[in-house]
């Protein structure tokens, strides 16, 4: 449906996406590749069509049922509590009063909506997502609503993050991984299953359609102030997201209407988990773990669980290193203290629940405007990635989603993914 090429970021090369391509195909080295559309000038659609309003950048095939997108509007109680007079939050989650209906009460599902809608008839077999939590609930709504084959990876200790409104339909399936295991325990064990001719893996921040579905959240800012915002604030597991609002930056500045600003990208990670945050510091473009026992252990320590990926696309070309180079940013470090009292602030002023994470960018903001490195006048977009849970389960009886099965990744190839398989084949 939108008309979009391929190009490799290290080199520059342009190619045709000839059918889920995650990488350039013809490159030596790593990189990640984006989508080049062909209409350069944005269009936004009616508000009907949820995220696909913002269609001309967004690489899909057809549009599914029951999408929605970010609500940005300016702050003026929180503004006013952090003494800010151009505060603009971005808002993704359940929020009636604003007009904010995303039923995950997650960003996430503006990844969910693009990547599904990418989807061909070429993709015949199951899509596979890993996740901790808020991404495994997006994708299982859409594709439960729009009949996608599904296996979702799910370490088992956040299966109380996977709560929806109605039952989930048989094409999609669960699968977890032990109690006492994280997000890159379910991201190896996501690689072994697709080594399965039947399953084939999402991509995360390879996939193209995941990164522009995120990067609407841009989109919704920049056409609600009318302009680039002039600083951007966000939580990071992966660094995915501030990814994408780059990239959405990009394309803002080659469309013209918007300005010629580079945002700069201030993104924020949980301490005492924080890889990105100290390769930054130190001024590494490479992750180094002293000790991966460790490591893990930080990550089970952490509030917002979602931003526990301990193999994010860091030091990639194309990924958060050079975002960051490219627009002079920072990044921030927010204890589980910290996040706790930004998410009580944001209730107290803006009137609604927040996600940890969203806490996390919140309280790296008010650390940044404490140092004294932002104009207090400047135009922010502050991107609240999940809220509205606990509104949403007042108003509504949740159900939670049960596992299939429980597989250790330490099991042979053969073994895992001949009991995945058995759990679609047995239907």
């Amino acid at each position: 449906m939108t008309e979009y090429k391929l190009q490799n970021y290290s080199d520059g090369s342009i190619f045709e996406d000839t059918g889920w391509l995650l990488s350039d195909p013809k490159a030596i080295k790593p990189s990640l590749i984006r989508a080049v559309y062909k209409k350069r000038e944005l269009k936004v659609g009616p508000d009907s069509l949820g995220i696909y309003k913002y269609a001309d950048w967004l690489p899909v095939n057809r549009f599914l049922k029951n999408s929605s997108s970010t609500v940005t509007y300016k702050s003026i109680k929180l503004s006013e509590r952090v003494k800010l007079g151009n505060l603009f939050i971005s808002f993704s989650g359940y929020w009636p009063e604003i007009g904010a209906d995303m039923s995950t009460c997650s960003f996430k599902e503006t990844e969910a909506y693009s990547v599904c809608a990418r989807l061909t008839d070429k993709e015949r077999g199951v899509m596979v997502v890993a996740s901790v939590g808020n991404t495994a609930r997006a994708f299982a709504k859409v594709c439960s609503d729009n009949n996608i084959p599904l296996l979702l990876i799910v370490p088992e200790d956040n299966l109380d993050a996977l709560w929806f409104a109605k039952e989930i339909n048989e094409n999609v399936k669960l699968i977890c991984t032990p109690s006492g295991t994280d997000y890159y325990d379910a991201i190896e064990l996501c690689s072994k299953v697709c080594s399965s001719p039947l399953f084939f893996e999402e991509g995360g921040a390879k996939n193209v359609a995941r990164r522009d579905g995120m990067g609407t959240t841009v989109l919704s800012a920049a056409t609600k102030i009318g302009e680039i915002p002039d600083f951007y604030f966000q939580a990071i597991g992966s660094g995915t997201g501030t990814i994408a609002a780059w990239e959405a930056n990009l394309r803002l500045i080659e469309d013209g209407n918007w300005g010629k600003k580079k945002m700069t990208l201030i993104p924020s990670q949980n301490a005492p988990f924080t890889p990105m945050y100290d390769a930054w510091r130190a001024g590494c473009r490479d992750i180094c773990f002293a000790d991966e026992v460790v490591a893990k252990e930080n990550a089970l320590m952490i509030k917002a669980k979602v931003l526990s990926n301990r193999r994010p696309p860091y030091s990639i070309p194309g990924g958060l290193y050079d975002a960051l180079k490219d627009c002079n940013g920072d990044v921030e470090s927010v204890t589980n203290n910290e996040l706790d009292a930004a998410c009580s602030l944001f209730k107290e002023c803006e009137g609604i629940d927040i996600h940890p994470a969203a806490g996390v960018a919140l309280a790296g903001m008010i650390k940044s405007l404490e140092r004294g490195n932002i104009n207090r006048d400047s135009l922010i977009m502050l991107n609240i990635t999940g809220g509205g849970e606990e509104r949403f389960k007042r108003d509504n009886r949740v159900i939670f989603m049960k596992p299939n099965i429980i597989i250790d990744n330490r099991d042979s190839i053969e073994s895992i993914t001949d009991r995945a398989e058995r759990i679609f084949r047995r239907d």
